[in-house]
């Protein structure tokens, strides 16, 4: 991790003062999900803050779930990905088909406002970190493995969402990319071994950043959106692909015995005219 991003705390040196740039670390998303935080001596040095200061601030952050402390491994940054739904609602989810087409709904708009947020705001720097994404994505892309390009899929549209810097988007878009991940909605799989799918799919991601990197709004909304509705339509193809498949199989092992039986009719058929 880049120790950089601790700023020195230039008045009041409280532990409050301390709380609150480490909130805003994570709530911007500087700060992620597993980062490690530096060592309790070189973090009080950063901050400019006496290190009984940094203890409190520390349990106060650990009091509300935003750090946990492994003993003798350091202090990281918790799970803050929001749960947007409980599990119970998770399960009824996976139950029910309309969810994921309500799903992919809600992201059309979202990723389409969050593109366009990104287009008008992103930094140099956010294109520079939106480069690098899109050159590991040609790169997995080019050695076909579709686990490393899942991963990095998720990892751009994460991306956007900071270049959009918008708190709310970027923390809802999360959670939902997690339940992606986790195969709540849809089988990723099945979209990307459809015929052609996986290339389709990257000339969608670069659509979208080329977009951002030439600050076109309108551009960078339609190209999210029209990534969307692609998944959708492939979602529904592979499932039709998919369960025509299941009944050609029912269909063949139900058959099975009647075809042998078939078979045996003509060969004793055979048999008795050749007598």
């Amino acid at each position: 991790m880049a120790t950089d991003i601790f700023a020195r705390i230039a008045h009041s040196r409280t532990s409050d003062e301390v709380v609150h740039q480490l909130e805003t670390l994570v709530l911007e998303g500087i700060l992620r999900v597993g980062d490690r935080l530096p060592g309790e001596r070189e973090l009080a040095k950063q901050f400019d803050v006496s290190r009984p200061i940094l203890r409190e601030a520390l349990k106060v952050l650990e009091g509300r779930g935003l750090l946990t402390t492994q003993h003798g491994g350091g202090t990281f940054v918790a799970d803050v990905i929001g749960q947007v739904f409980t599990r119970p609602v998770m399960e009824l989810i996976t139950r029910h088909q309309k969810a994921t087409f309500d799903y992919l709904e809600y992201r059309r708009e979202m990723e389409g406002i969050t593109a366009e947020f990104a287009a008008r705001r992103a930094t140099e720097a956010d294109k520079a970190l939106l480069t690098r994404i899109v050159t590991k994505m040609k790169t997995a892309h080019q050695k076909d493995d579709f686990e490393e390009e899942a991963e990095i899929d998720v990892e751009f549209h994460s991306a956007i969402g900071e270049c959009a810097h918008n708190i709310i988007l970027l923390h809802t878009l999360r959670s939902c990319y997690r339940l992606l991940a986790e195969g709540v909605f849809y089988n990723r799989a099945m979209v990307y071994n459809l015929p052609g799918a996986r290339d389709q799919l990257l000339a969608q991601h670069l659509a979208i950043y080329r977009a951002v990197m030439a600050g076109d709004p309108e551009e960078g909304r339609q190209a999210a959106q029209a990534h969307i509705d692609f998944v959708a339509r492939a979602m529904t193809d592979a499932e039709r692909s998919g369960d025509w498949e299941r009944v050609s199989k029912l269909r063949l092992q139900q058959r099975a015995p009647d075809l042998s039986g078939a078979k045996k009719t003509a060969k004793l058929k055979r048999s008795e005219a050749a007598e």
